[in-house]
């Protein structure tokens, strides 16, 4: 579903706010895009978007063995928008030399892998953030099975040339055990990248991290946090951490509108399988966060025709390089029933609502 309405208030932020993005999947493709989660949008100076997605199905049509589903666990999309209007995207499944698909970054653990979430350009590469995952230690739904194992960030360069061959770097970040990985949300604001990361503990807040864009390189060397007495404090301790927001998402944007002088988070509900996406704001990225207004109700999860109690949905996130004056965000819903990825082509792909900005 695609929601459409309009408004026209602030000028357009570039020539990408002319498009309404769509992802379509990509029928009777030997690497065919057939669905992903996440759906970060990180906007390249020349104009582009890139696109990261999580757990992505592939093939000529989506294929599930079992409770198996053939996917890998992060692929790219590249996103152009013409001087008509006319939404392009590129999606990129990495391969090997012998075209057999792989994640797009992969762990040197062979039984972890990543989920590649948000991310920023900065000295002239695109950075993004990777949240360790691995099976859970006790059996598990699909959907489910799976806990964290810390976070790394991916430098990414060469950006100019075939997105199959862009040069990636990975580099330790947060090692696993923190219970507290910044990678939900980025943002660079003045000198700094800031990396938010949901504490999975108590009433799951979110924790401000930072980086000085000059100390990339070195990530973890120069990560600081803020601290439960509004300073910054070298490395990361969740434990002494503030609560920037009470309780928080794995998943959401956090992203400044000058036209209103405030920063805006869109996120889910932070409670289990909500199907609300609440919108909150605040006078510094630091917070005080409002609670938040709900400000759409996700129809995949309401009761009516076509209802599946199996569909649950999550992954809220703004896109505002889309907005010309209005709001624009995504959201994914998925299945715990995972042989019904094969025979509901409805679900597992981001869907995009536009609609006016709330007051």
């Amino acid at each position: 579903m695609i929601v459409l309405a309009i408004v026209s208030a602030v000028p357009c932020l570039g020539q990408a706010a002319n498009c309404t993005p769509r992802f379509p999947l990509e029928k009777g493709k030997t690497l065919g895009w057939e669905g992903a989660d996440a759906a970060y949008s990180i906007p390249l100076h020349d104009g582009r978007d890139v696109w990261i997605f999580g757990d992505t199905l592939y093939g000529k049509g989506r294929v599930v063995a079992g409770h198996d589903p053939q996917q890998v666990h992060n692929s790219l999309g590249i996103s152009t928008c013409d001087d008509a209007g006319k939404w392009h995207l590129h999606y990129v499944i990495k391969h090997d030399k012998a075209g057999r698909a792989e994640s797009y970054f992969s762990p040197a653990d062979p039984q972890h892998w990543y989920w590649a979430l948000d991310g920023f350009t900065a000295n002239g590469d695109l950075w993004v953030t990777l949240l360790c995952i691995r099976h859970a230690a006790k059996p598990s739904p699909w959907a489910m099975d799976f806990e964290t194992c810390g976070s790394d960030l991916a430098r990414v360069s060469h950006l100019d040339g075939d997105p199959q061959d862009w040069d990636v770097k990975i580099s330790s970040l947060v090692a696993d055990g923190a219970k507290s990985y910044p990678s939900a949300t980025t943002v660079v604001w003045g000198k700094y990248a800031y990396l938010f990361a949901l504490y999975e503990s108590g009433g799951r807040p979110l924790q401000a991290t930072r980086i000085p864009l000059s100390g990339l390189n070195d990530p973890k060397a120069h990560l600081e946090y803020l601290a439960e007495d509004g300073t910054w404090k070298a490395g990361f301790d969740p434990t002494k951490a503030k609560a920037v927001m009470k309780s928080g998402s794995t998943e959401l944007s956090i992203r400044y509108h000058p036209e209103r002088k405030r920063w805006v988070a869109v996120m889910f509900e932070p409670v289990g399988f909500s199907s609300k996406i609440l919108l909150r704001t605040a006078p510094k990225l630091t917070g005080p966060w409002t609670e938040g207004d709900v400000i759409y109700q996700v129809p995949e999860m309401q009761p009516g025709p076509g209802y599946d109690k199996n569909t649950f949905c999550y992954a809220g996130k703004e896109h505002p390089e889309f907005e010309t004056g209005d709001l624009v965000f995504t959201y994914v819903c998925n299945t715990m029933n995972v042989p019904s990825l094969v025979t509901n082509p409805k679900i597992y792909f981001p869907q995009v609502v536009r609609m006016p900005m709330p007051k």
